[in-house]
């Protein structure tokens, strides 16, 4: 019987760590895709649209060609550093949930 109760619960935990690391996936699917849209779209595809506008006295295509898409990075990686946090205290919570002694399973 313990036998049985030990396999489904780790039968849970490889769930919980399959549906951690496609939330994962995800994440940085969106994330990646966002960054291409501002590095490559803005700085090169768009630039001759976004010319038209200035920023700081210069072109807004040359602007994210040169410093936009940095910024942009830089904001990307504190972002998924935010919600990878996020993601690892629901992880662990509930890691944590399987794991209670005495539960009834």
């Amino acid at each position: 019987m313990v036998a049985d109760g030990e396999r489904e619960r780790e039968a849970s935990r490889r769930g919980l760590r399959k549906q951690y690391w496609r939330k994962n996936l995800k994440l940085m699917a969106w994330l990646l895709a966002i960054w291409a849209i501002a590095g490559l779209g803005c700085g090169v595809l768009f630039a001759d649209v976004l010319n038209e506008f200035q920023m700081y006295g210069y072109p807004l295509g040359f602007w994210f060609a040169q410093q936009g898409s940095i910024m942009v990075f830089v904001l990307l990686i504190l972002a998924y550093c935010i919600l990878m946090n996020r993601l690892d205290q629901q992880h662990h919570r509930d890691l944590e949930a399987l794991n209670v002694p005495g539960d009834a399973a």
